[in-house]
């Protein structure tokens, strides 16, 4: 519709230069998300995405990245949609780096064709980590009496309220190595070419982007509107896309009248678990 309405515009009065849409990444990576703390995932950013790709008078869609990572799942679904959509649209992708792409944000990072990182960016982390908290001596302390019953002998597994066994730890160890294994084979598939032949580099270390840049993880270093002026002209422009609204202007995902007073206070539960765990992700990279 935009489009039918500015070819009714006479050309004397539309803007001239290159338009390049921008979407934000911005946020940890996780599924769901709440009223409190809307998460970074493929529903949350699939609209944004759909809209960028289909302008086509643009010849790449810019992708601002602010994420500590997440989700190895939601991280690899929006990098393949990135990449299918690029390659349906024939759209050449530009990457821009702001505090930190690490981890799964990085993973989301690859899907460009080319990483622009600022000097003092963070990037990397290229592992897998899984975190929690062990509360067997809490409940002694209390006088609560954990009572599970399960069929199967591996379904409590890892459980936060028994000791730690050395068996759990083992097992998850192997499934982080499997993903940890599917990360690298996407780094090298996407930036093989450009990395540097350095032992750290899979390691899980992080870096700033200029040594990034050094390492092959990052492609230049500099800004988004200096960066695109340069490759389309002093008239290029810049368009941020929002996310998609309803009918009546509201962000169409997750719209909806507040519940009961049950699920006001869940809601409000549910935010303070999402700001601890988000503030851990950021805080680990010392924002």
């Amino acid at each position: 519709m935009a489009d039918f309405l500015k070819r009714l515009v006479p050309k004397r009065f539309q803007k001239k230069g290159t338009v390049i849409p921008v979407v934000r990444l911005h946020g940890p990576i996780m599924s769901g998300g709440s009223r409190f703390r809307p998460a970074l995932n493929l529903s949350s950013i699939a609209g944004q995405l759909e809209k960028a790709f289909a302008m086509k008078d643009s010849p790449a869609v810019a992708l601002s990245i602010n994420s500590p990572g997440g989700s190895p799942v939601q991280s690899r679904m929006i990098y393949d949609r990135i990449r299918a959509l690029a390659e349906e649209k024939n759209k050449r992708v530009l990457v821009f780096v702001e505090d930190v792409a690490a981890s799964g944000g990085y993973m989301i990072a690859i899907a460009g064709d080319e990483i622009i990182a600022d000097a003092t960016s963070i990037v990397g982390s290229i592992g897998v980590v899984s975190g929690g908290f062990g509360f067997p001596e809490l409940l002694k302390k209390i006088g609560v009496e954990r009572r599970v019953y399960t069929a199967g002998e591996n379904k409590v597994i890892l459980d936060p309220f028994q000791p730690e066994k050395e068996s759990d730890i083992e097992y998850l160890k192997t499934l982080q190595l499997e993903i940890h294994e599917i990360f690298i084979d996407m780094v090298k598939a996407r930036r093989g070419s450009h990395l540097a032949d350095d032992p750290t580099l899979f390691s899980g270390l992080f870096w700033t982007g200029r040594k990034g840049l050094e390492l092959g993880l990052v492609d230049r270093l500099g800004g988004m509107r200096e960066e695109i002026k340069t490759r389309y002209g002093k008239d290029a422009r810049l368009e941020l896309i929002g996310a998609p609204k309803g009918l009546f202007g509201r962000r169409a995902p997750g719209i909806g009248a507040f519940g009961s007073t049950d699920q006001i206070a869940a809601q409000a539960v549910a935010g303070l678990a999402e700001t601890l765990e988000e503030k851990a992700l950021w805080g680990r990279y010392g924002l």
